[in-house]
């Protein structure tokens, strides 16, 4: 709620919530998705406005403001950069010296280590599999929770959902939460009885100032020696290492007086030989190809290949001008390496364990195929990406826009409830719940997965699949019987991914006029009263350096979002972050532009 009532210049002056924030931006379920380099205060859109248009950065504020900042608000990435806000307050503070001897230097280091979505995404695949993890679950899911009024009708239903996942998981007996929070516990009892909303929040919230503190004074050490053993085994960290020692060696090192820069003009970067209409349906679509071609060229259905460097020349430019002028929009699958992965017996292939297949199912496992591939990864030759030659329709890559929305606050949903399309809006909340049953299914060294997996196969089946609900959804009713008979026992079922296919054909034409809303409300700011064509004939196209960048832009912020979202399983800490970290800069693009540096 803070955050949502600030001016977004103000909170633009802060590189924490802009590396969050553009992570958010550059989901591929928006039409627009631009970018902010705080360091130079420039803007790069993507797609581009037409050259003749001179766009304001005060409009582009506005139209921030009231068509993206409300829906980072209302995500999981908001949630993250609340509780990063706090584990740096902390960490600043001189509690933190006092209570943990942490010097100037100290305190640098686990800044630059833990800020931004990288920094969080690190953190958390750092306490993955300990009390740590419960802890920081439990803190974020009673921050969405305590920020809800239950009295509001619209609010209710997440509401109640959320208080079911803490009975189900950290408030059961047993739980990390009720074994490390036991000076408060002791009031939870008595709170079963008591109608007064105030006390049960207070409760809540003490629980939650609690877990809070462990995290600051115990994980967070073990985090700063993990990070720092880390990265004296790699080569690319020795120059934060260096500092780190320079600073540890003057022990009242302070940052010398004048440095500190004025914040620069912010002004929007001005498109060149870009004429036409504006339509990021067919951008979308453009991406999209090269993402296919590229698929069914390279068989990109394993999870990882080795591309040798190219030795041809790079253009020339900085790096950040370069994987900036260039665009960048997603290399996405249309379910990035999915968790699925690694439960369907390998990463080169997909199998069902259990009873012989029927042709049924047969087909089910090539879906399974189709929706589970791997991106192109960074170390891919440019010589490597296929030219955009086979148009594709909205239907190819609506998944993958779907699978960002859940991650962006769900403004398609928001869309179709303003329409009034209630059976739709069902439909998308059933094609999202299928999306968080599988990782929690199919990775049962997650938190609580058994538990999980129950909570949310029992909800989708009295939200959706009840015998007075299942007659009106337009779906195939050997799908959802088959759903009913797996999900009804916390079972994986492959007619997971046929009910998510028929749903996306249903939602198909409703997406292209959510991104046609996009677009209209985004010129209405930024060029009233101009006659910028809307989609009829092609206009400038980008090549194929600027798809690659664009993809990777986007690929990093669905990998990021996905994972701290948990529709993504958290991959395990391996040198590249360690290089991703010492190529981080939050002021050049932060967490999604460093590995594209690191290519570069």
């Amino acid at each position: 709620a803070s955050i949502a009532s600030m001016d977004m210049g103000l909170l633009l002056r802060d590189d924490v919530f802009v590396d969050f924030f553009n992570t958010f931006l550059n989901l591929p379920v928006f039409g627009q998705t631009p970018i902010y380099i705080s360091g130079m205060g420039r803007w790069y859109l993507w797609p581009e406005l037409p050259s003749h248009l001179d766009p304001s950065p005060a409009a582009l504020l506005a139209w921030l403001e009231k068509h993206r900042l409300p829906h980072f608000c209302k995500s999981s990435l908001c949630l993250h950069l609340v509780l990063c806000q706090k584990l740096l307050g902390f960490i600043r503070s001189g509690e933190a010296a006092e209570l943990l001897n942490w010097q100037s230097a100290d305190q640098w280091l686990l800044e630059r280590c833990i800020s931004g979505s990288h920094g969080m995404w690190h953190f958390r695949a750092f306490v993955r599999g300990t009390a740590g993890e419960e802890l920081i679950d439990f803190w974020l899911i009673t921050e969405r929770l305590l920020g809800l009024d239950e009295s509001d009708g619209s609010q209710r239903d997440l509401f109640l959902s959320l208080v079911h996942r803490l009975r189900a998981t950290h408030l059961r007996e047993g739980s990390s939460i009720i074994t490390l929070c036991t000076t408060i516990v002791g009031s939870l009892p008595k709170a079963k009885h008591i109608q007064s909303i105030s006390t049960r929040r207070e409760i809540l919230s003490k629980m939650q100032e609690q877990a809070l503190f462990i995290i600051q004074s115990y994980w967070l050490p073990k985090f700063f020696m993990h990070c720092k053993m880390g990265m004296e085994e790699e080569e690319s960290c020795q120059p934060l290492l260096q500092e780190y020692q320079e600073r540890l060696s003057q022990a009242s090192w302070q940052e010398p007086p004048g440095l500190s820069k004025p914040f620069p003009t912010m002004h929007i970067k001005r498109s060149q030989g870009v004429s036409g209409p504006y339509c990021s349906l067919k951008a979308k679509a453009e991406i999209w190809s090269l993402v296919k071609e590229g698929r069914d060229t390279q068989e990109l259905k394993m999870a990882t290949f080795q591309v040798k460097p190219q030795r041809k020349p790079v253009p020339s430019g900085s790096a950040e001008e370069l994987c900036l002028d260039k665009g960048a929009l997603g290399l996405i699958p249309q379910q990035s390496e999915h968790p699925a992965n690694t439960a369907f017996g390998g990463k080169r292939g997909l199998t069902f364990p259990g009873r012989p297949q029927s042709s049924a199912e047969q087909d089910l496992e090539n879906l399974c195929k189709e929706k589970i591939f791997s991106d192109l990864l960074p170390s891919a030759s440019l010589d490597q990406l296929p030219s955009l030659k086979k148009p594709v329709k909205t239907l190819d890559f609506l998944p993958w826009a779907l699978s960002a929305e859940a991650c962006a606050g769900q403004p398609f949903r928001d869309f179709l409830q303003c329409q009034n399309w209630s059976m739709e809006t069902h439909l998308l909340g059933l094609w999202h719940d299928l999306e968080e049953f599988l990782p929690v299914v199919l990775d049962s060294s997650r938190e609580n997965s058994f538990f999980l997996r129950h909570l949310i196969g029992e909800k989708i089946c009295k939200t959706y699949l009840e015998e007075d609900s299942i007659e009106k959804l337009p779906l195939e009713t050997r799908t959802l019987v088959s759903l009913w008979n797996h999900l009804i026992c916390g079972e994986f079922s492959p007619w997971i991914f046929r009910a998510q296919k028929e749903i996306c054909k249903l939602l198909c034409c409703l997406y292209e006029k959510f991104l046609a809303d996009d677009d209209r409300m985004f010129i209405q700011f930024m060029a009233p009263g101009s006659d910028v064509p809307m989609p009829k004939v092609p206009g400038h196209s980008a090549g194929r350096w600027e798809h690659f960048h664009l993809s990777q832009r986007m690929n990093q912020s669905l990998k990021l979002s996905q994972a701290l979202h948990g529709t993504r399983s958290l991959e395990g800490i391996s040198s590249k972050h360690w290089q991703l970290l010492a190529a981080r800069d939050l002021q050049k693009g932060g967490s999604i532009q460093a590995e594209m540096k690191l290519l570069l």
